[in-house]
């Protein structure tokens, strides 16, 4: 009997240390995500530039050119009301994590961010547009 609720209390801790695994990876994906958030705030490009991944980096080139495209493509994400993250999701090496984003005008939108691990930390690999729930094909 002794062993069984041993074995029963080994599991256990091993449960928990797979979910406490799971839920620091999640917090650092939305970390990074609400890091660049508030850089943006801020309106320091650079920081929120050192959050993107090499591809996005190369892509832009310089901080400022990333501001602009930011500026001028996700506004809701330069400057938002209000930001919720929603379902985080694994695929091969990447995470991907839905954030639901209301602007300064009230309207929501849901977007995508493909995160990547560099160096041993979460990068923004790319950030889509979703379709609201409920809005039909």
């Amino acid at each position: 009997m002794r062993g069984f609720i041993y074995t029963l209390a080994l599991v256990g801790l091993m449960t928990l240390t797979i979910v406490s695994k799971a839920q620091a990876q999640s917090q650092s994906v939305s970390d990074v995500i609400r890091s660049q958030i508030d850089a943006f705030l801020a309106d320091d490009v650079t920081t929120a530039f050192g959050f993107a991944s090499p591809m996005i980096q190369g892509m832009f080139g310089t901080p400022e050119r990333f501001g602009e495209m930011v500026r001028g493509g996700y506004p809701m994400v330069w400057r938002p009301d209000d930001v919720r993250f929603l379902d985080q999701r694994e695929a091969g090496a990447a995470r991907y994590q839905v954030v639901m984003i209301r602007d300064q005008g009230g309207a929501v939108h849901f977007l995508e961010y493909m995160m990547i691990r560099q160096g041993g930390e979460w990068r923004i690999n790319g950030v889509r547009f979703l379709q609201p729930p409920g809005a039909g094909a």
